[in-house]
């Protein structure tokens, strides 16, 4: 367990002492944010803040996980490598798109096919991957069944797998996308899902089916539970110290360097913790957010009405006159219910199945 608390103190001091840094650095580049022109009229004010942030929280997350690993003497494991991997990938992505919209001076970066192309490498061969590196007990980071708290139903193959966590990847990684509109609200709701994540990792290591004591009762079949509950703490801390500088007034902006980034962590984490379907749960915020603006698509196109004064929804409260403290706020309280009826299914499915 010392594991966690390194990761987490580590990613938490470095974002803390490296952000201010990293903000300084973006400002003498002129690397400032592009606000859009049909958005709520108090955003103008933050045009020209620092984005990209989410190097800061990336570059720290990865540190922090790899000096704890020096410290305690363990050896990483192939499932933290990969939520990793796909954190960084999608980062990549991300970076890429920021900076395009920082060169030419516009609001729009990488053009949708190149951005979605970008997301689809990295989301396959992430997928591919994890369905590889069987460990002594034939264990692979991921599984070809579907999720909830554990396993369940028939294998639904390689191909159709690979499909199906594209589909994630893509689904959280534009869901906290979609979120991150106002100050410190995408960065807040993720720390609360990534510390669920937490103690899911450290349950399922402490019932695990390995352990002769616990593989006759309710047991999880998880590869390298432990290790995700330490790359998760390391996001969490990155994210408390990011958010000391991401919260209103922002100084930096995550940009989507950070809110790809993080989507595909949390994708990552649910795949290789056997808790897919529960993300939606878990995640509900950005499930509601992404969905509000399904829905004022949907609905323009087929009426030529708007269900929303704007969307994504956090932008619609905006409109009717709410603050944006008051609305990343009352956001954060939505979030905090989802991931406690997250953790009250996960908890209560093990009661259940004992």
């Amino acid at each position: 367990m010392r594991q966690i608390l390194f990761s987490g103190v580590i990613g938490l001091f470095l974002t803390l002492v490296g952000t201010p840094l990293l903000i300084k650095l973006l400002a003498r580049k002129g690397y400032g944010q592009y606000i859009r022109d049909d958005g709520p009229r108090d955003h103008a004010s933050k045009r020209g803040t620092p984005t990209m942030g989410g190097i800061a929280f990336i570059l720290a997350t990865l540190i922090a996980y790899a000096v704890t690993k020096v410290v305690t003497s363990s050896q990483p494991t192939i499932s933290g490598l990969l939520v990793l991997f796909l954190m960084a990938g999608m980062g990549l992505v991300g970076f890429l798109d920021d900076y395009i919209k920082i060169v030419r001076r516009r609001s729009l970066g990488l053009r949708a096919g190149a951005k979605m192309l970008g997301q689809f490498i990295v989301g396959v061969t992430f997928a591919i991957l994890s369905l590889n590196f069987a460990d002594a007990r034939g264990l692979t980071p991921a599984s070809t069944h579907l999720s909830f708290t554990q396993d369940f139903g028939w294998s639904i193959g390689p191909v159709l797998f690979v499909l199906w966590a594209l589909f994630m990847i893509l689904a959280m990684s534009n869901g906290v996308n979609l979120t991150d509109g106002l100050d410190g609200l995408a960065t807040g709701a993720s720390v609360m899902v990534f510390g669920a994540y937490v103690f899911i990792g450290v349950w399922q290591y402490g019932q695990t089916c390995a352990d002769a004591a616990t593989a006759g009762a309710s047991c999880y079949e998880v590869r390298d539970p432990l290790d995700t509950a330490v790359v998760a703490a390391a996001l969490m801390g990155a994210l408390f110290g990011f958010l000391w500088w991401n919260t209103s007034p922002a100084k930096i902006f995550m940009g989507d360097t950070g809110s790809l980034a993080l989507g595909g962590a949390l994708a990552a984490l649910a795949i290789v913790s056997r808790t897919q379907l529960l993300m939606a749960v878990l995640g509900g915020l950005f499930v509601l957010i992404t969905m509000s603006v399904v829905i004022q698509v949907g609905s323009f196109r087929l009426t030529g009405r708007r269900v929303f004064k704007m969307a994504p929804l956090q932008h619609h409260f905006e409109l009717k006159g709410w603050s944006e403290v008051l609305v990343v706020v009352r956001f954060w309280i939505i979030q905090g219910m989802c991931v406690i009826v997250g953790i009250g299914i996960f908890y209560g499915t093990w009661v259940a199945d004992w």
